[in-house]
């Protein structure tokens, strides 16, 4: 079942131009969410969003009153990235992102902070349980990453 949320559409990122925004939009869920995060790991991931992140995934936006709010990226069955801006978090956005990569990309799997309880929350209210841990996030760092998968 879809959830409606009255003013806000989704739809596939319109390209690189749309990349700025995206990045504004991430910044504005880290600083909000992510506060184990240390400083140069925040920037070194800032600065390759746009050249190495963004390219690699299928991308989504979510959009309200001709603003972007959110958006979301997708590789072979995973969610790498979901992200609402701030000011958006909670409003419903997230799950309309979710549900939309879910049926557009056959999205199953996602991989969460351990340290970002609200995000592992999030997915687990929304069908996905853990089937593993990982001491070490992908770049070797010591970020705890949780492995998640949308029960059927």
């Amino acid at each position: 079942m879809r959830t409606e949320q009255p003013g806000v559409s989704i739809r596939p990122v319109a390209g690189p131009s749309e990349y700025a925004r995206l990045v504004e939009i991430w910044r504005s869920a880290v600083r909000a969410t992510h506060d184990f995060l240390a400083d140069e790991d925040f920037a070194r991931i800032e600065n390759s969003l746009a050249s190495s992140y963004f390219p690699a995934v299928s991308l989504v936006v979510a959009e309200r009153d001709g603003r972007l709010i959110g958006f979301a990226g997708a590789a072979d069955g995973n969610l790498e990235m979901l992200f609402v801006s701030d000011e958006a978090r909670g409003t419903g956005v997230g799950t309309l992102l979710l549900q939309d990569v879910i049926e557009r990309f056959a999205v199953t799997r996602v991989d969460v902070n351990e340290q970002n309880a609200g995000a592992h929350g999030f997915y687990r209210s929304r069908g996905f349980t853990q089937t593993g841990r990982s001491e070490l996030d992908g770049d070797g760092r010591p970020y705890p990453i949780l492995h998640l998968e949308l029960s059927r």
